[in-house]
């Protein structure tokens, strides 16, 4: 199961390094390691809240 619909994560990008991100167990991740955490189905992708 995703935790967030594929359509966004096709466009949804890093927002400190612009890099793709791709679905963790419990967050969205880039290539670089920032981690964003999805909390019912929506990204909290403001950086420095846990990236």
């Amino acid at each position: 199961m995703s935790l967030i619909d594929p359509r966004l994560l096709a466009i949804l990008r890093c927002p400190v390094c612009h890099e793709d991100v791709a679905e963790d167990v419990d967050a969205l991740v880039c290539p670089q390691g920032h981690r964003y955490p999805v909390v019912d189905g929506i990204p909290d992708m403001v950086p420095g809240d846990g990236s």
